[in-house]
């Protein structure tokens, strides 16, 4: 274990670390809208869980999102987390995760991401995972 993930582990105790997206390209961009404040929510598969659910968001927990290099990016604070098929997702909801101006592009978009992935259901089940920036780790001294 590196000494980033040792102090951060001792500051924020249970943090889990992930990556937004599935591609470079994507998970900096994600990043850089929570860093903007335009990103508030992410959502996942409830099926990627099912190897390691320790990884499940649990409201209350900070965690720590990684650029893709896996170097620490931002430490997030899951405020709640909703279980809902993906038919279901509301505007407000797909909104808040920043990357589209209406439903039916974070359908699209999030219809593709879903067959990148090789599952994609209008009724797959979703994690979906409301949170606020912690800390913002660009310029940390570790």
């Amino acid at each position: 274990m590196n000494n980033e993930t040792e102090d951060l582990q001792d500051t924020y105790p249970g943090a889990g670390t992930f990556k937004f997206g599935d591609s470079a390209e994507l998970c900096q961009h994600l990043i850089a809208l929570v860093r903007q404040g335009k990103k508030t929510a992410t959502c996942a598969a409830l099926s990627d869980f099912d190897g390691e659910p320790e990884a499940m968001p649990v409201a209350g927990r900070c965690d720590i999102a990684a650029n893709w290099d896996g170097t620490p990016a931002l430490v997030i604070r899951t405020v709640e987390v909703t279980q809902v098929r993906y038919c279901d997702v509301t505007e407000e909801m797909a909104l808040c995760e920043g990357e589209n101006d209406t439903l039916l592009g974070w359908r699209k978009d999030h219809k593709a991401y879903f067959k990148r992935g090789g599952h994609f259901d209008p009724e797959m089940m979703l994690v979906f995972e409301h949170f606020e920036l912690v800390e913002d780790l660009a310029g940390r001294e570790l």
